[in-house]
C-alpha cells in the first residue's frame, strides 16, 4: 500500500537532530502519533535538500532501524515549521510548483500584523497603541507612563525592554541582560543616542505597556493556540497561561516565565464566573484575529496568540507567533492538549491531501 506522505519542514538545525531524536522540543514522536490517526507518514525535510526542478527531495522517514535518509518525489502537502530570514522564497517556489504548503511563513513583523489587525475596526480596540522611530518614543512618552520597547522580528522575548516613568521628572528603563534584570534611570530631555539609533534603525516597536493582571503579585498572559484541522476551518486547541518571574514584566518561557495552566491564574485573579466569561472571550478574539489574518497571509493554518487581559477585564492581543512553541501545554501540565497541537495540523494535512482547498 502507497504511503501517504506529509513532509515536516524543519530549520537545518533540526534536521541534523533527526537520526537521533534530538529535535528540541519539536516531538517526533508526537509528529508520528498524530500522522499515524490521519494514515500519514511524516517525512522530515530541510529546504537545502528539496530541488523543485527535478520534483525530488532527500528527507527522513522512520523505519523499524530509525530514521532513514532516502531519496522522495516533493510531497503534495508540507508543514512548514522552519523560520527563514526576510527575503527567502523557498516555499513560495514550492507553492507556486503547486505543493500545498501551510504556515508558509512562519515568522512576520509584529508592525505587519499589527497594521492588518488595525484595519479591522472589530479588533482596533484590542490592539495597544504602538510608534515607531526616535519622534514615536517621544510622542509615546508624552502619552503614556508605561512602554514596552519590542523587536519587530524575533521571538522567546529576547530584546524586549521596558521604559517607565519613575516621577514627574525621570523615567526607568528596564531590560534583561545575561538573565538578570538591570535597571537605569533616564532623563527624557537627554534620551540615550544608543536608545535613539536602535528605535530609528527600524528594527524596534513602541507599544503601551498593557496593565496585566495578576496571579500571586506575578502578570501573566494568556498563550492560545489556533489550527486548522479536518476541514479547513479555524478552532482554538487550547490555552495557557505564562506567568512573569517574580520582579520581572516578559513573560517568555525562554526569559524566565512560567506556563501554568489558564484556569489556575484566572481563577486566582478573578471571580469563577468571571474568570470563565474572560477564557472564552479570549478564545474568540483569537479565532476573530485569526480569521482577520488569513485573507492577507497565505497559507496560515498554525498560530500561537499571545492575549493580555487587564485587571479590570479588557483583552489585547499582544503578538502573534508563527511557529507556536506548543511545548508550552507540556510544560503547563496539559499533555493531551500538547498532542491534539500536533494532530489538528496533521488532519489540515490530510484534508488537503483529499483535496481540500486551501484556505
Amino acid at each position: 500500500m502507497e504511503q501517504k506522505l506529509i513532509g515536516i519542514l524543519l530549520n537545518a538545525a533540526a534536521h541534523r537532530g533527526v537520526p537521533q531524536g534530538r529535535t528540541g522540543w519539536e516531538s517526533l514522536a508526537r509528529y508520528e502519533e498524530a500522522a499515524d490517526a490521519y494514515g500519514l507518514t511524516p517525512c522530515y525535510l530541510k529546504l537545502s535538500d528539496i530541488d523543485p526542478a527535478s520534483g525530488y527531495s532527500a528527507a527522513y522517514i522512520k523505519g523499524p532501524q530509525g530514521y532513514k535518509r532516502v531519496v522522495i518525489p516533493i510531497p503534495q502537502v508540507i508543514h512548514n515549521r522552519a523560520i527563514y530570514p526576510p527575503g527567502n522564497t523557498g516555499t513560495q517556489r514550492l507553492a507556486a510548483r503547486g505543493v500545498k504548503v501551510f504556515n508558509r511563513r512562519s515568522r512576520y513583523g509584529k508592525d505587519e500584523i499589527h497594521r492588518l489587525l488595525s484595519l479591522n475596526p472589530e479588533l482596533l480596540r484590542h490592539l495597544p497603541g504602538t510608534e515607531a522611530g526616535s519622534k514615536g518614543l517621544r510622542r509615546m512618552m508624552e502619552q503614556y507612563s508605561d512602554l514596552i520597547l519590542k523587536p519587530r522580528r524575533g521571538s522567546i522575548g529576547k530584546g524586549i525592554m521596558r521604559l517607565r516613568r519613575e516621577d514627574q521628572e525621570g523615567w526607568v528603563l528596564d531590560y534583561l541582560y545575561k538573565g538578570r534584570m538591570v535597571t537605569v534611570n533616564i532623563d527624557p530631555s537627554k534620551l540615550p543616542h544608543a536608545l535613539l539609533r536602535r528605535m530609528d534603525a527600524g528594527s524596534y516597536l513602541i507599544q503601551e505597556r498593557i496593565p496585566l493582571a495578576e496571579a500571586g503579585g506575578r502578570p501573566f498572559d494568556l498563550r492560545v493556540t489556533v489550527q486548522r484541522g479536518w476541514g479547513g476551518d479555524w478552532a482554538v486547541t487550547g490555552l495557557f497561561a505564562k506567568l512573569a518571574p517574580p520582579g520581572g514584566f516578559v513573560s517568555n518561557i525562554a526569559r524566565g516565565g512560567e506556563a501554568v495552566q489558564a484556569s489556575y491564574v484566572l481563577d486566582q485573579a478573578f471571580p469563577a464566573r468571571a474568570a470563565a466569561h474572560y477564557r472564552m472571550s479570549a478564545a474568540s478574539l483569537s479565532l476573530a484575529v485569526a480569521h482577520c489574518l488569513e485573507s492577507s497571509l497565505p497559507g496560515l493554518a498554525d498560530i500561537g496568540l499571545d492575549i493580555g487581559l487587564t485587571r479590570d477585564g479588557q483583552l489585547f492581543f499582544i503578538e502573534c507567533n508563527g511557529r507556536d512553541q506548543r511545548y508550552g501545554f507540556y510544560k503547563a501540565g496539559l499533555p493531551e492538549v500538547w498532542k491534539d497541537s500536533y494532530r489538528r495540523p496533521m488532519g489540515y494535512a490530510r484534508y488537503l491531501l483529499e483535496g481540500g482547498a486551501e484556505r
